[in-house]
C-alpha cells in the first residue's frame, strides 16, 4: 500500500510534503530523504487518527507530476489499514466481528491498532470473518551497494 506525497523545495531550504489523498497533514525534512521518512511516519498518524475516529480511510490515488514520491506503509501497517477498510466496508459491527472471530469485542481494536503488534494468523482469520483473504507479495527491493 503507497500513498502519493508531493515534494517541494522549501524556501529556507529542504522539502514540504503534502498529502494529495489526505484532507489534512503535512510535513517537511531537511533532505529528500528525510522529508520522506518524515512523510511515511505522517501518512502512518493520519491513518492512525482517521481509524481511532472511525473514519473512512482514502484509497491511494495515482501519482500525478515529478513532485509526487510514493510512500509506503509497513506491511503490518498496510494489513491493519486493509482490515479497516473491509471491516468499514462490510457494514456489520465491532460486535459481530468478534462474534465470528470467538474473540472478546475489545480485542477487536487491537486489530486495527497501528501501535499494537498482531499474529499473522489472528490477520487472516479477520480477513476471512469479512469474506475477504490475505495474500503476501514478496518482490525485488531497491538495492543501492555501498561505495
Amino acid at each position: 500500500m503507497e500513498y502519493p506525497a508531493v515534494f517541494e523545495a522549501a524556501e529556507e531550504g529542504g522539502f514540504v510534503v503534502k498529502f494529495p489523498d489526505f484532507d489534512w497533514g503535512v510535513t517537511q525534512g531537511d533532505t529528500e530523504e528525510e522529508a520522506g521518512e518524515m512523510a511515511a511516519d505522517a501518512i502512518r498518524t493520519m491513518i492512525r487518527e482517521l481509524i481511532r475516529r472511525g473514519e473512512e480511510i482514502p484509497r491511494p490515488s495515482r501519482p500525478r507530476g515529478r513532485k509526487h514520491r510514493m510512500i509506503r506503509l509497513a506491511a503490518l501497517d498496510a494489513a491493519k489499514t486493509e482490515l479497516y477498510m473491509a471491516f468499514l466496508a462490510s457494514g456489520i459491527r465491532k460486535t459481530e466481528l468478534a462474534r465470528r472471530l470467538g474473540i472478546p469485542k475489545t480485542t477487536i481494536d487491537r486489530l486495527f491498532d497501528l501501535d499494537r503488534h498482531t499474529r499473522l494468523n489472528q490477520m487472516e482469520a479477520a480477513f476471512v470473518a469479512l469474506g475477504k483473504r490475505l495474500s503476501i507479495e514478496v518482490g525485488d527491493a531497491a538495492y543501492t551497494p555501498a561505495a
